[in-house]
C-alpha cells in the first residue's frame, strides 16, 4: 500500500491531475447551484444534501463490494465518524446560507484559511512545532481577520465558521481508519435518517418543499446527492494518483472559482477594507505555501 500522500504506481498522473481539478471546479462552481434549491431554505437543502448523498453512497459502495470496510469498526471509531458528520453538517449549512445569501466571498475566504486552521490546530491538538515562517503566515491570516472586522464592524463569522468546521473535519478524518466511499457512507449512517426523518416532518407539517414546487424542483433537491458525491468521489481519485503537495497547490482553484463567483457574477461588495484582508489571506497562503514546498524539497536535495 503507497504512504498518504504518494501516487500509486502504474497510474496515470494525467487522470489524477483532471480528478483533482474536476473535484475543485465542481466545488469552485457550487455557489451557481445551491440558489437554485429554493424556495427551500438552507436547513432543508441541507437535509436533502444528507439523504440523498447517503442514497447514492449505498449504490456506490455495493458496486465497490467495500461492506467489509464497515463491519467490526471499534466504537471509538463511530465516535469519531459522529464528530465528523456533526462537523460537516456544520459546514454545509453554514455554507449553503452564505452562498444563497450574498456572502459567497466570505465563503471563499473561509476555505483559503483553512489550510491556515489546519495547521494552528496541529500546533493545539497534535503539540506539533511551527517553524517562523509559518507563524508568520498564521500572523497575517489574524492581521486579515482584524481588518475585516473593523472594516464591516462584525466578526467575519462566515468565514471563522467555514475555516474551523473543516479544518475541524479534516482532523477528525484523519484518525478515522477508512477511505473516502465507506467513510463518507459512514457518515451518511448517521446524519441520514436524522435527514430523512426532518424532510418527512417538514412535509407532513406543510412547510417542505419537495412536494407541491413541480418536478423541476424535486430533481433539483434530488441532485443535491450527485453534487455533494461526484467531487469528493474525483477528490479520492485524485488523492490516490497525485503527491500531497501537489493537492495542496490545487485546492486553492476551489476558493478562488468561489471568489471570482461572488465578485464577478454575484456582483458583492468589495470595499477597500475587504480587499485589504482578502490581500493578507492571499499573501499569507503565498508564505504558507512556498515554506511547505521548500520543506519538502529540503530533504531531497539533502540526498543528492
Amino acid at each position: 500500500m503507497p504512504q498518504h500522500g504518494q501516487p500509486l504506481t502504474g497510474q496515470s498522473p494525467t487522470r489524477g491531475y483532471a480528478a483533482a481539478v474536476g473535484a475543485y471546479a465542481l466545488w469552485g462552481l457550487s455557489p451557481a447551484f445551491w440558489p437554485l434549491l429554493a424556495p427551500a431554505d438552507a436547513v432543508e437543502s441541507v437535509a436533502h444534501r444528507v439523504a440523498w448523498t447517503l442514497l447514492g453512497m449505498l449504490l456506490v459502495i455495493t458496486v465497490a463490494r467495500r461492506w467489509g470496510d464497515l463491519r467490526g469498526l471499534p466504537w471509538r471509531t463511530w465516535a469519531l465518524i459522529t464528530a465528523g458528520s456533526a462537523l460537516i453538517a456544520v459546514n454545509w449549512g453554514t455554507y449553503i446560507w452564505s452562498t444563497t445569501n450574498g456572502h459567497v466571498v466570505d465563503a471563499a475566504l473561509g476555505y483559503y484559511a483553512t489550510p491556515l486552521v489546519s495547521v494552528v490546530l496541529a500546533v493545539l491538538v497534535l503539540r506539533e512545532r511551527l517553524r517562523r515562517v509559518q507563524w508568520a503566515a498564521i500572523g497575517l491570516a489574524a492581521a486579515a481577520v482584524v481588518v475585516l472586522t473593523i472594516g464591516t464592524g462584525r466578526l467575519p463569522w462566515i468565514t471563522l465558521v467555514l475555516a474551523a468546521s473543516f479544518g475541524l473535519y479534516g482532523l477528525v478524518k484523519n484518525r478515522v481508519p477508512l477511505e473516502p466511499v465507506p467513510g463518507l457512507t459512514a457518515e451518511g449512517f448517521l446524519l441520514g435518517p436524522l435527514a430523512i426523518v426532518f424532510i418527512i416532518g417538514l412535509q407532513i407539517s406543510g412547510a417542505g418543499t419537495f412536494t407541491g414546487y413541480g418536478v423541476g424542483h424535486a430533481l433539483l433537491l434530488v441532485a443535491a446527492g450527485p453534487v455533494t458525491a461526484i467531487p469528493l468521489l474525483l477528490f479520492a481519485a485524485g488523492a490516490r494518483r497525485l503527491p500531497l503537495a501537489t493537492l495542496g497547490v490545487l485546492q486553492y482553484l476551489n476558493p478562488t472559482l468561489q471568489f471570482l463567483w461572488g465578485v464577478i457574477v454575484a456582483g458583492e461588495p468589495m470595499p477597500v477594507s475587504r480587499w485589504i484582508g482578502v490581500s493578507l489571506v492571499w499573501a499569507a497562503l503565498v508564505v504558507f505555501t512556498a515554506d511547505a514546498l521548500r520543506a519538502r524539497t529540503q530533504p531531497v536535495r539533502a540526498t543528492v
